[in-house]
């Protein structure tokens, strides 16, 4: 990767040399880069991260609250709004690395994102005044305004996360051996300052918006991503820009590859022909052919470090695939574990109730707490073992947080057993809106063990997928661990909505009834218990044969 000034001429979002790219790194890297502008850049991306979790976070309260929807399909919004917020994010890094730029990209997310929240708080404050039962028609506009605000806010976080976390990584020189290790401590710092800003707003949002007024919850993440914008402008003479150091469309170079395999699929490679190709879908190989047209002339040559790009993208889909079971599992926390937590004792003092959603801020507690132990302590200690920077491969890393995962919805699943006999031993199953002398207290566990499975596991997508993908393309790197999660998010609906189907109707009670004392959550808890534990052990299994991309020049 090259770097220059953030002085020099910019142009899609790219600073440009008037001289030659060459020695530009060392020319300027000490004038830009590192941990300062790194500080503006996650500071910039806690302010966004409050704000956007400050909306998932309760959301379901609210769509069952004021909004009037069930328990099923406020569960199933929630996810389809969470599932498209984190595919966005694909189209955001495509739209960075082919045509804007990041920091482009970034600043005209933000520009969205300001005014998705403005309309936002806004159509909150307006339906607080208007229920169902009057106003009905003006109160359809208003629900509709909701919506549009809601997924504005996904269509600009779409661009801004997987670019600024993209940026934010560009800041260390992954060939400088210092820097590189700079860079594997920036992803961890990264995601634990996301949490500390998704504990705060945990902790403050959601009392606001429970306790206080929706439009006013509303109002404080506003003003939040507004001051992100303004972080993120003010460290902008301080920032690294990466340049491309190959004027072609990274998606037409490696989209060739694939083209011109196929073109060649009969043609035999010569044994001499390989050079430093790798062996691993072979049938790539066939792309470094020249192949005469019919009119006699030679197609243009696919390089070998374009072959190997392909191959490196390709080598990602067997882990993407295999993991999105863990983005089903992580959806749960928003959803239905906060609607179990509202039917619990919350009571810290007598007038005082912990909200529900609040409870998420324990997984938060875990995240943080686990990250400073792991980079602090473990890397280190592991490193003197195994020389690798990180102390464990990303990969390693990944599937300690799978592993965790199975043991999470495991202790969920009993702890959702737990509350049912308690509802049953009381008389108050048929009393949903009694509440289970049962603390709240004894959903701290299942979130704790989301809190560090979380702390290993994403901090892993993100470095290895921005890792393994080709420099030019480390936007959509960035992306593709977030969708993930975003596909995760619709399975998750696709799945609720199916069993829903399943087991209600005809004089029964679904597993997801709205009375959750007459429901089976913990049926479902152990169903994904099941599916994780499947996951898993397929995981190994590919994470042991995976092949870790190398740079060809």
């Amino acid at each position: 990767m090259a770097f220059c000034s953030p002085n020099s001429d910019v142009e899609n979002g790219v600073p440009l040399l008037k001289d030659s790219v060459d020695g530009c790194s060392d020319q300027y890297r000490g004038k830009g880069g590192g941990w300062r502008s790194a500080y503006f850049i996650i500071v910039a991306e806690m302010a966004e991260r409050f704000a956007f979790q400050g909306i998932g976070s309760n959301l379901i309260t609210y769509l069952s609250g004021p909004l009037g929807e069930s328990t099923a399909t406020a569960a199933e919004n929630v996810n389809t709004w969470f599932g498209t917020a984190r595919l966005l994010p694909v189209f955001g890094g495509f739209v960075a690395d082919s045509f804007l730029g990041r920091y482009r990209t970034i600043v005209a997310s933000s520009v969205i994102y300001v005014l998705g929240l403005g309309l936002l708080t806004l159509s909150v404050t307006l339906t607080s005044d208007c229920q169902n039962t009057s106003c009905s028609g003006n109160y359809q506009f208003k629900v509709i305004l909701f919506f549009f605000s809601l997924y504005l806010v996904a269509l600009a976080q779409g661009g801004h996360r997987p670019c600024l976390q993209a940026f934010g990584a560009d800041q260390f020189d992954e060939n400088d051996p210092e820097e590189s290790k700079m860079k594997s401590s920036f992803f961890n710092w990264w995601y634990c300052g996301l949490c500390m800003a998704t504990l705060c707003t945990y902790l403050v949002t959601s009392y606001i918006q429970d306790n206080i007024n929706w439009g006013l919850g509303f109002g404080v993440l506003f003003i939040s991503v507004s001051l992100a914008f303004i972080v993120l402008l003010l460290g902008a003479k301080t920032y690294r820009f990466s340049i491309r150091t190959n004027e072609k469309n990274p998606f037409w170079r490696i989209g060739k590859v694939f083209v011109a395999a196929i073109r060649n699929h009969r043609a035999t490679i010569p044994a001499v022909a390989l050079g430093e190709v790798s062996q691993q879908f072979k049938f790539l190989n066939k792309a470094l052919l020249v192949v005469p047209s019919g009119s006699g002339e030679h197609a243009e040559v696919c390089s070998i470090s374009d072959v190997e790009e392909a191959k490196a993208i390709l080598r990602l889909a067997p882990i993407w695939t295999i993991s999105l079971i863990y983005g089903i599992v992580l959806s749960q926390p928003a959803t239905f574990y906060t609607k179990q937590g509202a039917t619990m004792d919350r009571s810290v003092t007598p007038s005082f109730n912990i909200p529900p959603a609040s409870l998420q801020s324990l997984l938060t507690l875990g995240i943080v707490v686990t990250v400073p132990i792991y980079d602090w302590i473990f890397v280190p200690i592991a490193r003197s073992f195994t020389g690798k920077p990180a102390g464990i491969t990303t990969l390693q890393r990944i599937g300690t947080g799978m592993f965790l995962s199975v043991i999470h919805m495991v202790v969920a699943a009993l702890i959702e057993m737990k509350r049912r006999h308690t509802a049953e031993e009381h008389g108050l199953v048929d009393h949903p809106n009694v509440t289970i002398p049962m603390s709240v207290c004894w959903l701290m566990p299942q979130y704790l063990i989301c809190g560090v499975s979380e702390a290993f596991s994403m901090v892993g997508f993100q470095e290895f997928f921005y890792d393994q993908v080709p420099t030019e393309l480390r936007s959509v790197g960035v992306s593709l661990y977030l969708s993930i999660f975003g596909v995760g998010s619709f399975l998750s609906s696709f799945l609720i909505s199916a069993i829903e189907k399943a087991t209600g109707g005809a004089g029964h009670h679904s597993w997801f009834a709205n009375n959750l004392n007459r429901g089976h959550l913990d049926y479902f808890y152990w169903l994904l218990a099941l599916l994780s534990a499947i996951s898993f052990f397929v995981y190994l299994q590919s994470a042991k044969s995976f092949i870790y991309r190398r740079e060809i020049n």
